[in-house]
């Protein structure tokens, strides 16, 4: 498997290398302080995702596992509008989020000819393995990717280095709240929602990871919101 520098959870970071890959500068990350409704209300609106870090613990990879071979058991139709890729690249995780980020969400503007508008062109007509397949064959995106991942307020890594933390995104679809986490076989529907309820609705859901390891406190929440 291919491994790419991982990506620093700064919202600088991560807007510059949105706007590189061909996304408005209209839209950014910002950082999100915390989970009670007082912080989440000082959030730009609209949120069109939140994007979250957490760490892969024990806990989690068997919380996983389960979840997966629970819904290997059941059919479950998604809208054809959702954009779900697979992530077979180590370290892939931020640039997936991003992807899943703004993909989902049609009316963020995407510069044609752009890294992005050429990896969507060829993914959107794909199965989630084939377009994750693409994305690690993209030598535009993971150079993209490279640049942005030695930027930011940490030393960058060891290519090598152990990485512990993950990125997700949580989108709007269809009346529906969707977890798309490319390390899973299936995009997660977590009930109802809709754009104005989006980030309260997706805390609820990261609020139930945070239980699955109480002791951890290495979480952050990232909006993609915006620019102000």
């Amino acid at each position: 498997m291919d491994v790419w520098l991982p990506l620093e959870s700064n919202p600088e970071v991560l807007s510059n290398y949105m706007t590189k890959l061909g996304v408005s500068p209209l839209w950014s990350v910002v950082d999100i302080y915390g989970m009670d409704d007082e912080l989440l209300d000082m959030v730009p609106k609209p949120v069109k995702s939140l994007i979250f870090l957490f760490p892969c613990s024990k806990a989690h990879e068997e919380f996983r596992a389960k979840e997966d071979e629970e819904l290997k058991g059941k059919k479950v139709d998604h809208p054809k509008s959702l954009f779900f890729t697979r992530q077979f690249v180590h370290n892939a995780c931020g640039t997936i989020a991003v992807i899943h980020a703004v993909l989902n969400n049609p009316d963020i503007e995407i510069e044609e000819g752009s890294v992005l508008k050429k990896y969507y062109d060829g993914a959107k007509g794909l199965s989630p393995d084939d377009r994750g397949e693409l994305l690690n064959k993209c030598v535009e995106l993971k150079e993209t990717h490279e640049e942005n991942a030695q930027q930011g307020q940490t030393a960058t890594p060891n290519i090598n280095d152990a990485v512990y933390h993950h990125f997700i995104a949580f989108v709007h679809v269809d009346g529906t709240l969707y977890e798309l986490d490319g390390r899973k076989n299936f995009p997660i529907a977590h009930g109802k929602t809709t754009p104005e309820t989006l980030l309260k609705d997706s805390v609820k859901v990261c609020k139930k990871f945070i239980e699955l390891d109480p002791s951890e406190v290495r979480f952050t929440l990232l909006g993609l919101v915006p620019t102000q």
